[in-house]
């Protein structure tokens, strides 16, 4: 049996039980669940994971030849980590200490009638019975609950109607949440117990040719005026909701106070939503009823670039670009004072591993910006783990892909 039987049996066996995604070292599952809290998705509550101890072997790029070699996974990885840096997109499971590379996305831009353009995603799910990344498309929006038993789905053609609870387990949607006003976009909070989800009057990724832009060879459709007109916030297990209008500003077109697209999200502590604005000061804070709100002290210097945000314990925030013209880098900030405290490897910062690791996109030196992978980083140390191949140096090329994160 090669490396990666071993790890799909392992998942199998986990899925067939029920149970949500473990890690692939019992010392890694049994500090992850002391750490997790109770949560209940969708009105079920989260089956206990049965720690499979594995020994796997994964293939890296050696930092300094480029050559691949291949490792054991619990000597390079330090119990948590499986990566594949030859593959991109994805075939098979990415993670990193708290967090797995749940589904990611491309993206193509389906020609209208009149010249427009709708940006149209297609999903690769993780399927946790194989390990691998299977297409879905089905759904124009997905967004994957802590746990990663429970996917929020929207259906193609935005905005829709309907919410669906997809099973990622089954791979079957297990319950539809009707809505009056038309969604584009849904996002969990923290504990997975809500969504929030943002309605639009139009396709929030719709290009406009009367809008046009030019990319220096000839002209193209461009961002259209921005139609989002509020947000529903609604218990996961019964279904409840309420939406609450919320006004753009006056002349807040792009290029203005929003894109085309500006979906909510809940905040760290998952009792507000906010929403990025394109200008100072740069998020804009709403209690479940629409009220506008003070920024909580902890994320006045989130940045709108990169999805970082606050460390799980809350004491460190990711930061802005901060590397120069030889190197790439990011900081760490403290979330109270907006001063950097750190400086990590990495072009974007993406997510938390835990609190002192992150997963970012970063580049190979010299090579193009837009020529990225995902990789570990560590505060404190300037090595990095490949955690997946490099995407194409072309930003409009096709196949290019955008990660998903979720809390496994």
């Amino acid at each position: 049996m090669n490396v990666e039987e071993l790890v799909r049996d392992s998942l199998r066996e986990q899925a067939d039980q029920g149970a949500p995604l473990p890690g692939d070292f019992a010392d890694r599952v049994l500090a992850a669940r002391r750490r997790r809290r109770t949560r209940t998705i969708a009105g079920t509550s989260l089956a206990a994971v049965t720690a499979v101890v594995v020994a796997v072997a994964v293939p890296v790029l050696a930092e300094d030849t480029g050559r691949q070699e291949t490792r054991p996974a619990s000597e390079l990885r330090s119990g948590d980590v499986v990566a594949h840096p030859g593959q991109t997109p994805p075939r098979d499971l990415i993670a990193a200490g708290d967090k797995a590379l749940a589904a990611f996305s491309t993206s193509v831009p389906v020609k209208q009638p009149d010249g427009d353009e709708i940006v149209t995603r297609t999903y690769r799910l993780l399927d946790q019975k194989t390990g691998t990344y299977r297409k879905d498309a089905r759904w124009s929006w997905v967004a994957v609950a802590p746990g990663m038993r429970t996917a929020a789905v929207l259906e193609q053609k935005l905005p829709v109607r309907r919410i669906g609870l997809l099973n990622l387990l089954t791979g079957k949607v297990e319950r539809w949440i009707p809505v009056d006003h038309k969604v584009g976009g849904v996002a969990f909070s923290p504990d997975g117990r809500k969504l929030v989800a943002t309605t639009y009057e139009k396709s929030p990724d719709l290009m406009d040719m009367d809008r046009p832009i030019h990319d220096g060879k000839r002209e193209l459709p461009g961002p259209a005026e921005p139609s989002r007109t509020g947000f529903y916030v609604i218990d996961v297990a019964s279904g409840e909701s309420g939406w609450s209008k919320v006004e753009t500003a006056p002349g807040g077109g792009w290029p203005g106070e929003i894109n085309t697209r500006e979906d909510f999200a809940f905040s760290q502590d998952g009792t507000l939503v906010y929403s990025n604005l394109t200008m100072a000061p740069g998020r804009r804070y709403y209690d479940f009823e629409g009220h506008k709100k003070s920024t909580p002290p902890k994320e006045r210097h989130l940045g709108w670039f990169n999805d970082g945000g606050l460390s799980p314990d809350g004491k460190l925030a990711a930061g802005e670009f901060a590397g120069d013209g030889k190197t790439t880098a990011s900081e760490i900030i403290d979330p109270l004072t907006g001063k950097r405290v750190a400086k990590v490897p990495g072009q974007q910062l993406l997510a938390w591993a835990d609190s002192k690791r992150l997963i970012a996109w970063d580049i190979a030196p010299g090579t193009s910006e837009y020529r990225n992978r995902l990789v570990l980083v560590t505060i404190g140390s300037e090595k990095t783990v490949p955690l997946s191949g490099f995407r194409s140096s072309k930003a409009d090329a096709a196949g290019r892909w955008q990660p998903v994160f979720a809390e496994r």
